[in-house]
């Protein structure tokens, strides 16, 4: 009892400073050093194997990190500082604009506008597969999209909940938060999103689609919006360079190589996702050299795939490393399996306890505003807890997984939200207002999806 406690004490302090805007990093790594300090102070238990110890308990906590940095940059850590040097490449050579072109005259030929909601916003759940990054992506439709559902009619509110909820479910085998899921339960990141995410989330997509055409009309009715010509006048039309056409198939690359030769397709060729990212770049290095005829401009070029994988250190996997310290602190402590023990004596089965993780982690992320730091916290607790239930991890952390970027979607503190608002011109508390009743149904239609999926 002592050690969930102490847990709830530092949870308590650690949601405190991320609720006043401390960066989540320092904060969670503060926590989890704590959690671990308060377990060799009050002697709960080793902090490491007798193998890996420093021999002086103060020392194994710091250890602690040291081994989660190593084992993280050599593993999850590359592939996703590959997937962010890929993606700021595909930024500077304008490929994701060629990308949205491909889309944008089948959408400019949908008159209703709420019609073209719904094919917006299904048109958003393709591109996120292959740029995954809310931010990105929601910034990316500003200047694209949002600009052709004004001119049809479609109020700026409505528009920016389409656009807000781009990226409401961490989707396809490119997104942190998939690959990371997909290494928990031990599955190859393409047959975790074929084989398990897609099933469940494909419907979700369709309800919150039904849902969008529902409640953004409902809002305009409700707030009295009326289309006029001021409204055109207040878009930006400053940005309309992009590259030909053919460049659309850059960002395709890496998921045809990570699907196409993955155990889906029984292939004897074996292609991680940080190689598919380094031979795609590869790829679009050469479609530049053709356009550009200059190789000295592409070979300067690809420092800006060292750029993004630098950026995302310091962003992303320091998130992943300093939350999964926290992580570690909860388990040391000994608070999760005193909670444990007591569900078991509740008589908690796997149903009850999927619908607590799955909500505790979409709350996390709404105070925290990152999806990414509250599943990576929380998702190095799902093989203990599942071994537990007697069930397989993916059972567990499926839902967990798409519930967390639920809560994110909501939150006015959300990069992604802030950043569409702010070009907008509206408040982000108008944007959730928006997003709000959308993540409502998504949240049961995952619930019940699951339910199906243990049946």
């Amino acid at each position: 009892m002592l050690g969930v406690i102490l847990a709830l004490l530092v949870t308590v302090l650690v949601i405190y400073m991320l609720a006043k805007g401390y960066k989540p990093q320092p904060v969670l790594l503060l926590g989890g050093l704590l959690l671990m300090g308060l377990t060799v102070a009050f002697d709960i238990g080793p902090l490491l194997p007798e193998k890996t110890t420093t021999n002086f308990e103060f020392f194994d906590i710091f250890k602690v990190f040291s081994d989660l940095l190593s084992s993280r940059l050599a593993g999850l850590g590359l592939t996703l500082m590959a997937i962010a040097g890929f993606s700021r490449y595909m930024d500077h050579v304008g490929a994701s604009k060629a990308l949205f072109a491909v889309f944008e005259r089948p959408l400019k030929a949908v008159r209703s506008p709420y019609i073209l909601l719904v094919v917006s916003f299904l048109v958003t759940q393709v591109l996120v597969i292959f740029i995954p990054s809310h931010a990105g992506l929601g910034m990316l439709l500003m200047v694209t999209m949002y600009p052709i559902l004004i001119r049809t009619g479609v109020s700026p509110l409505s528009a920016l909940a389409v656009i807000g909820t781009c990226q409401f479910i961490d989707h396809g085998p490119g997104s942190g938060n998939v690959i990371m899921a997909a290494k928990t339960a031990g599955l190859d990141p393409a047959v975790y999103f074929v084989h398990h995410q897609l099933p469940v989330t494909i419907p979700i997509i369709l309800a919150v689609a039904v849902t969008h055409f529902i409640a953004q009309r409902w809002w305009d009715k409700r707030e009295g919006y009326v289309f006029n010509q001021e409204t055109l006048d207040n878009i930006d039309h400053n940005d309309h360079s992009r590259p030909p056409l053919i460049y659309a198939l850059l960002p395709v690359v890496p998921l045809v190589l990570i699907i196409g030769f993955s155990p889906i397709f029984h292939s004897s060729i074996k292609m991680d996702v940080t190689t598919a990212m380094i031979i795609s770049t590869i790829v679009a290095l050469v479609f530049e050299y053709f356009r550009l005829k200059s190789a000295k401009a592409v070979m300067d070029s690809f420092m800006l795939f060292f750029e993004g994988m630098g950026k995302q250190f310091v962003l992303v996997v320091s998130l992943i490393v300093c939350g999964e310290v926290f992580a570690n602190g909860l388990l040391k402590v000994g608070a999760v399996d005193t909670l444990i023990t007591a569900a078991q004596n509740a008589g908690f089965g796997v149903g009850a306890m999927i619908i607590v993780m799955s909500f505790i982690l979409a709350l996390a992320a709404f105070l925290m505003g990152s999806g990414n730091a509250a599943f990576f916290s929380f998702a190095a607790l799902t093989p203990k807890i599942a071994a537990f239930l007697k069930v397989d991890v993916v059972t567990l952390i499926l839902p967990m997984q798409i519930m967390t970027s639920f809560g994110r979607t909501v939150s006015p503190i959300t990069a992604a939200i802030v950043a569409i608002a702010g070009i907008a011109n509206v408040s982000p508390f108008q944007v959730v207002k928006r997003t709000a009743i959308p993540m409502a149904v998504a949240a049961i239609v995952n619930l019940v999806m699951t339910f199906i999926y243990l049946g």
